[in-house]
């Protein structure tokens, strides 16, 4: 700063590039905390304001400048204070024909354009224009000072006022066309990497919309697409590719979905609400999740610490709770083992009848709801109902002990609904076979066609050669009114007409193709359908849910991706964009539009059945297409859950379906995940299995945005290709395993008739009704007492209890599959089951959100609210299945029984294998960093048992997986509240996998239903630790009994404490520039301009020899090539710059004289 001449100022660059060259940037760093840039832009401006500026201190002093203040983040702003930005820009006029004096200075303007206001301070003043014009065609000459200029204007379009300039000037259609040029030509690393250049600055204009509009309009996603099908082909320009793509992904117009609104096509009016829909377009909840919140992940690094809480009160003070004491006796009901005699310890008729007695002693609502269930919702206006909850079936399940007809009238209705709406007669005069068809397409109701009010049968295609279908003519008619819309002289018609014969079509159906299911029976599953509500009034009923389903007989590996697939089908996609051949963009299925008619050759979809979540379906093309989800009810959100029919498929021809609509940021479709499909035909040859199928899947961001466009929503698609087996098949696919709420009913009804009632309590009961009237049935397994003795009854009565709870999430089919795993074994025979029975009371609610089960929501009920988020401060009437189950711990907590453990079944979509999370204040203090001295806090480390346990017991668990932290987005989830408010030490939520594993020995493989429900036998063997008399509980009896042929005990999870996947492949999102240039990149650019210098110098004063001396042979090569860059622009200005090549000779001219 105040060196009196140019040799002492040369001497000084010449150290600090010396000592700054050396080592990390730890040196650079602690220069400028100590004033460096400002004496750098000091000398800067005090030598370049003279008239004849002296290039021998300028240029090292710039190069200096460039590589310090790449480094400072404030050194826009510094250079704009010392009036060096403006200065610099008309070095850069007076040189642009000087090559290397002008790459100087495009370097010191990239580094000052950090700053936006200087960035907008330079483009003011045309520095946009000027640099512009310095990007000539295609040449090889000035390469290092034209990749510089490129380098600049990129890092100028860093602002929104410089990109509108550089659009209404009309640089993009420039930028394209050089692009073009250049990679037409670009043979050598410095041509390429001037075309990597040129994508930077088509990234950063393409940040607006008005940037975006002009790249397409001028052939933009045209000409990329045609430059990377020309990379593909060359090994040399391969790096080009994923830059291109990417820019393609970004610039494709935005496209609203084609539907007529954002809002769910399913909406329920609330109680209490004039207006049946909340307001739609409102942005999602931050904290939406229990475990795999999308925006939380995204936003982990930054605020994960800042979620945790610190507050010791909110962590060891128990609230007040949320309703007076007074309320609680009401559900004394609930525990009927607390107050049931055992007389003769017959309990073999017991369950109805406590669940009468309980139905009385209930509210007038639950009263209402168990003595007026019907089989469909409010809209049905002559729909006859039952008398209890219980009443659908006899123990036996036999239609004719149900009633003298044979079956419940709602069941009856069930069948001459689908009879006459989804029938079709095969061109057969074989009753028989006619009669299997009609069952079969009430089963299959989009595989026939259907029936019209005229009674005109029109046939269609082949159906199942197990059937006995013959082909008929392709004729398809759906004229499928709501149900709520048929007369009521048209159902009693149908249903005289043809009640006799669907009894003899379900027993020979079943008689001849039924594969024994276990816990499963069709008929019991029917009748329980028949009573569930929904909001369409749903009366197909879906043929896997009907049938059943059996693992398939081995293990599923996980998918591996094929590479750079996403790419593929990102330019399949950009095909639709460019030209309109083979593009058919047809709608042929509509969940709100079932007049809809389609197309003979194309796939025929179906969604409307318990469970089914499909809106919509677009024929791209032949083989391909777009899928649209249904969002939660009441919402315009919460789309992941699919389950849908598909038919009238051609075999071994790959079909790809893209789901279009996925909001969720990442998936584990990346990490070998696959859908399942279930196969009627297969299922009919004894094979009835949910399978994991697809190929070429993958995960991205994509184009669409709402319909409406009101509401900032990203979009991903999940892309997979199915080859179907068979032709004209019918077939399943699904997120994840379906487990419907029918299925809960029909399933608990089968295990009450399994179990001894002389050695197992089993009481099904009504917790309370749902928003759309259906039960939330809450169970109770315990072991009954060995006699009446005061000692054996007391003993019963004071059995700690637990707690288990699952599915408040519809989405998360898994958690009733590891339910089910747990219900089976409680009521099993095994030891270890009976020693449970004997050590705790358990109460189950297998399903806290019916009514989302019900309609295929994803995430919430039909308030539009996650449940799971309702704990705190639950409202009766909006949210009664998360009140009533707290009032019930509530009332447990009154009376002493507060559980020893709860848990609650959880899916995670982001995660592999299973784990826990838990409540530890220490372990939340500690993580935070809180101040709190942690030392003279006492806590019970037992919340740990139970994972230590299922980590040497369960091959799905990881015990590395799991945390105990308590964050305050959580802080209204049941395990939060649960623990803070109840005192529960073990409580937890327990999360499942949607894929699979990646330790143990279940690695590399997809979980299917057999691993679900081994989990949740697993759980409670781990409670057998928690026992007082562990000793006792854990003989080598059980032991044998637990002790696996894997040796499972001696299981240990993974070493790893890595909670999520690595980065995808390849790049999910699209909104990223091309990699920035680092510093090691700009540094390399300054010495090679340095280097060229110094190579035209040596040749000119006959010095060769003296580098060839001090470098190797290669870097004279490199020297020599990068010396001839500007030899009929630029004479030799300085004698020594900075760089190594300092002494190279000792012709260094101080006064600033030209050497010729």
């Amino acid at each position: 700063m105040n060196a009196g001449d140019v040799e002492s100022t040369l001497n000084i660059l010449n150290v600090l590039d010396e000592l700054l060259s050396a080592g990390t940037d730890h040196r650079i760093h602690y220069m400028i905390s100590k004033g460096g840039s400002e004496a750098l832009l000091t000398a800067l401006v005090n030598t370049g304001r003279s008239l004849s500026p002296n290039y021998t201190l300028l240029l090292p002093l710039l190069h200096l400048l460039a590589k310090v203040g790449h480094r400072d983040r404030r050194i826009g702003v510094k250079a704009e204070d010392a009036g060096a930005a403006l200065l610099t820009l008309s070095l850069l006029r007076h040189n642009v024909k000087h090559a290397r004096r002008a790459a100087a200075c495009l370097w010191v303007i990239q580094v000052f354009s950090s700053s936006v206001s200087t960035a907008n301070l330079i483009g003011a003043n045309h520095g946009l224009d000027v640099i512009y014009r310095l990007i000539p065609q295609y040449t090889t000459k000035h390469l290092h000072a034209i990749k510089a200029a490129i380098d600049a204007f990129a890092a100028l379009l860093c602002t929104k006022a410089n990109v509108c300039s550089a659009v209404s000037k009309g640089y993009v259609s420039g930028l394209l066309r050089l692009y073009e040029d250049w990679h037409a030509k670009a043979t050598q690393h410095a041509a390429l990497a001037i075309c990597h250049s040129l994508l930077r600055c088509l990234h950063k204009v393409t940040h607006s919309t008005a940037g975006r509009q002009a790249f397409v309009s001028q052939g933009g996603i045209r000409l990329l697409y045609v430059t990377t099908q020309t990379c593909l082909l060359s090994k040399g320009l391969e790096s080009l590719v994923e830059p291109s793509v990417q820019l393609m992904r970004k610039c494709l117009p935005k496209t609203p979905l084609p539907l007529t609104s954002d809002r769910s096509a399913y909406t329920f009016l609330m109680p209490g609400r004039p207006h049946a829909v909340p307001d739609m377009d409102v942005e999602p909840d931050e904290n939406s999740e229990e475990s795999d919140d999308e925006e939380a992940e995204d936003n982990k690094e930054a605020d994960f610490d800042d979620d945790l809480e610190t507050d010791l009160s909110k962590l060891r003070l128990r609230p007040d709770p949320d309703r007076p004491k007074e309320l609680l006796p009401q559900y004394n009901r609930l525990c009927p083992e607390l107050s049931h005699d055992f007389q003769d310890l017959d309990l073999s008729s017991e369950p109805e009848e406590s669940s009468t007695a309980s139905s009385s002693s209930s509210s007038d609502e639950e009263a209402a709801l168990l003595n007026g269930l019907r089989f469909h919702s409010s809209r049905r206006g002559g729909g006859r109902s039952a008398t209890s909850s219980d009443a659908c079936t006899s123990p036996s399940g036999s239609p004719s002990e149900t009633d003298p007809e044979g079956h419940t009238p709602a069941a009856a209705q069930l069948e001459a609904r689908d009879f006459h709406s989804h029938s079709s007669i095969l061109s057969t005069t074989d009753r028989e076979a006619r009669q299997e068809q009609s069952f079969a397409s009430l089963l299959r109701p989009s595989l026939l066609g259907a029936d019209t009010k005229t009674a005109q049968l029109e046939t269609r295609a082949v159906l199942l050669s197990s059937l006995e279908g013959r082909e008929s003519r392709e004729n398809q008619n759906q004229d499928e009114a709501p149900l709520g819309q048929r007369g009521e002289d048209e159902d009693d018609e149908e249903e005289d007409a043809d009640k006799s014969h669907h009894r003899t079509m379900i027993d020979r159906l079943l008689e001849r193709h039924g594969a024994c299911i276990p816990h499963h029976e069709p008929r019991l599953y029917r009748a329980a359908a028949a009573k569930t509500k929904s909001i369409p009034g749903f009366s197909i009923l879906a043929f896997p849910d009907f049938w059943g389903h059996l693992p398939p007989p081995g293990h599923e590996s996980m998918a591996p991706r094929k590479p750079n697939i996403q790419r593929q089908k990102v330019f399949e996609d950009a095909q639709r964009f460019l030209t309109t051949d083979g593009i058919i963009n047809q709608v042929v299925f509509d969940l709100e539009d079932s007049s809809l008619q389609c197309p003979s050759d194309s796939l025929r979809f179906f969604s409307k059945f318990e469970c089914g979540n499909l809106r919509k379906a677009v024929q791209v093309r032949r083989y391909e297409y777009d899928l649209i989800l249904n969002a939660d009810a009441n919402s315009s959100q919460h789309t992941q859950w699919f389950y849908f029919e598909v038919s009238n498929m051609v075999a071994d021809v790959p079909y790809r379906f893209n789901v279009i609509n996925c909001e969720k940021s990442n998936s584990q479709f990346n990490y070998g995940m696959q859908p399942v499909l279930y196969s009627v035909r297969e299922a009919l040859e004894g094979r009835p299995h949910w399978v994991r199928t697809g190929t070429e899947i993958c995960y991205f961001r994509n184009h669409f945005c709402p319909a409406r466009g009101r509401r900032r929503t990203t979009f991903y698609t999940l892309t997979f290709t199915i080859t179907f087996k068979h032709n004209e098949d019918v077939c399943y696919l699904a997120y994840h395993y379906p487990y419907t709420y029918s299925a809960l009913k029909a399933h608990l009804k089968v295990l009450q008739k399994s179990v001894d009632p002389a050695k197992v309590f089993f009481q099904q009961q009504v917790l309370c009704g749902t928003l759309a009237g259906n039960p939330c049935p809450v169970v109770t397994i315990t072991a009954c007492p060995a006699s009446r003795s005061w000692i054996d009854m007391h003993q019963l009565r004071n059995r700690p209890y637990i707690m288990l709870t699952g599915r408040v999430h519809p989405g998360e089919s898994n958690a009733s599959w590891v339910m089910k795993g747990t219900l089976e074994f409680l009521c099993s025979s095994d030891p270890v089951a009976q020693s449970l029975r004997e050590a705790f009371v358990f109460k189950l609610i297998p399903m806290l959100n019916p009514d989302g089960v019900v309609n295929g929501t994803n995430r919430c009920d039909l308030n539009s609210e996650d449940l799971n988020r309702q704990w705190c401060k639950p409202d009766p009437v909006l949210s009664p299945t998360i009140y009533h189950t707290k009032g019930l711990l509530y009332y447990l907590n009154s009376v002493g029984r507060t559980p020893l453990v709860f848990c609650d079944y959880h899916g995670h979509s982001r995660k592999k294998n299973v784990f826990l999370y838990g409540c530890s204040v220490k372990e939340t203090l500690w993580q935070s960093g809180s101040a709190v001295n942690t030392v003279g806090l006492k806590e019970d480390p037992g919340y740990r048992t139970i994972p230590k346990n299922l980590d040497r017991l369960a091959p799905a668990f990881s015990f590395n997986s799991c945390n105990y932290l308590v964050e305050k987005s959580r802080s209204a989830t049941a395990r939060v509240v649960v623990w803070r408010e109840m005192g529960v030490l073990r409580s937890y939520t327990l999360e499942s996998t949607h894929n699979g594993c990646d330790q143990g020995i279940y690695k590399g493989l997809q979980t299917g239903t057999r691993e679900l429900q081994e989990m949740g036998v697993k759980f409670c063997h781990s409670l057998l630790s928690v026992t007082k008399d562990v000793k006792g509980l854990y003989s080598q009896r059980l032991i044998s009994h637990i002790d696996l042929d894997h040796n499972v005990l001696d299981h240990k999870s993974h070493n790893c404490f890595e909670d999520d996947e690595p980065p995808c492949v390849e790049e999910i999102e699209y909104s990223a520039d091309c990699p920035a240039l680092t510093g090691a990149d700009l540094d390399s650019d300054i010495n090679g301009n340095t280097a060229s210098a110094d190579e035209e110098e040596e040749g000119d004063e006959g010095c060769r020899e003296v580098k060839h001396r001090r470098g190797s042979v290669g870097q004279s090569q490199q020297s020599s090539a990068k010396g001839r860059l500007f030899p009929h622009v630029m004479r030799q200005a300085s004698a020594e710059t900075l760089g190594e090549n300092r002494n190279a000779c000792n012709a260094v001219s101080v006064n600033g004289q030209v050497m010729s």
